[in-house]
């Protein structure tokens, strides 16, 4: 019989929400790699720099960028939606590591969701406000 002791990793979970987005993030120890949905991250955003820092806001306020590994499970919305729900998801794990992060990242936005979602339409109207032309005859 082997007795070989399997070194247990904490598994830091978070929950982020944004329009019509949903992502379910696990933080493990580990070199810094992002994988979106069973791709490579940085594939899955399509390389937009800019969707890419805002994923990795969290990491970089606390300098933490190559210390986690990061799962990512999403669904619904566009890209921008499940870029700032990742966001959120990341910020709420590192929370659970340690509470004093939650100043830091509260004091940049992080911890904040956006709560901006699209708004129904109404009954007489194309979309919510657009209305039908009007003819004065």
């Amino acid at each position: 019989m082997n007795n070989t002791i399997d070194t247990v990793k904490a598994i830091y979970t978070g929950t982020g929400r944004r329009k019509s987005s949903i992502a379910r993030v696990k933080l493990i120890p580990g070199s810094g790699k992002l994988v979106i949905n069973g791709l490579p991250g940085e594939s899955y955003l399509q390389f937009s720099p800019n969707y890419i820092r805002i994923t990795y806001g969290p990491l970089y306020t606390l300098g933490l960028k190559t210390e986690y590994d990061i799962l990512v499970n999403t669904r619904g919305g566009g890209l921008t939606g499940q870029a700032d729900a990742i966001r959120l998801g990341i910020a709420r794990a590192l929370c659970c590591i340690n509470p004093e992060n939650r100043i830091a990242l509260k004091a940049d936005g992080h911890l904040t969701r956006d709560p901006r979602v699209k708004e129904r339409r109404k009954y007489g109207l194309r979309k919510a406000r657009k209305a039908p032309q009007f003819s004065k005859r």
